[in-house]
């Protein structure tokens, strides 16, 4: 099986079309700046997710004062209520 039979002719085509010179200037990389610019809706958001960053993930406070009304047997819920939010919570997840 001859390989090489007809790949020197298909290069000889190939620069016949494509000269070196014209595939370098192709290559050429301009040395102009890039310049970006950023939207009033892209600065918005940045403020908003720095504010998240702070807000802390679990609210100690609210974890205390249920704690609290736990231990003290203050605290109570309905199991329908739970059930109920159960239910919604997965109805939220499907849709």
């Amino acid at each position: 099986m001859k390989i090489w039979g007809n790949i020197p002719k298909v290069f000889g085509i190939y620069n016949k079309q494509n000269p070196i010179d014209k595939i370098q200037k192709n290559n050429v990389v301009s040395s102009g700046k890039d310049e970006f610019k950023i939207s009033e809706q892209a600065k918005e958001f940045q403020i908003a997710m720095k504010a998240l960053a702070n807000v802390p993930d679990i609210r100690e406070d609210k974890v205390r004062e249920i704690s609290a009304r736990i231990e003290s047997g203050e605290y109570k819920v309905e199991a329908k209520d739970i059930s109920e939010k159960i239910i919604r919570m997965l109805l939220n997840e499907k849709e």
